[in-house]
């Protein structure tokens, strides 16, 4: 289920919401993996839940999120069950109002993301594997 951190909110300045604008809105999720702030918008509209992120420090240097933020940012608003992706689109549809930001997105309007069987990714456990021949 899609929920955003009340408690890390923008409440003011141009990015301000409240709670009545429920899933939507602007968030300041503090250092927790690397040390850089995380920037987020989230919304759920037109059939999608999304999140936009991007890492900043304290000199005001933007960074692009690495993998173990955007875990973290996936664990902040969605469920730990749950499947969301980021996407490579056609070039022709690419969008970049900010280099440095990355998407998260689930479908909300009962579709769900088809998932690959792991082992395509790799095997549990792997270290535990002889792989030799």
């Amino acid at each position: 289920m899609f929920h955003v951190p009340e408690w890390h909110r923008l409440l003011t300045g141009p990015m301000a919401s409240t709670s009545m604008h429920g899933n939507n809105g602007a968030f300041l999720l503090p250092p927790k993996i690397s040390g850089r702030d995380l920037w987020v918008m989230a919304s759920n509209g037109l059939g999608w839940e999304h999140v936009s992120v991007h890492a900043g420090n304290a000199r005001n240097k933007v960074f692009v999120p690495c993998w173990e933020e955007m875990c973290y940012v996936k664990g902040v608003f969605w469920d730990p069950e749950d499947v969301v992706m980021q996407l490579h689109p056609a070039q022709s549809e690419y969008v970049n109002n900010h280099p440095a930001t990355l998407h998260l997105w689930r479908p909300n309007d009962g579709r769900t993301i088809p998932v690959p069987p792991g082992v395509l990714v790799g095997l549990k456990g792997a270290s535990d594997v002889d792989l030799a021949p």
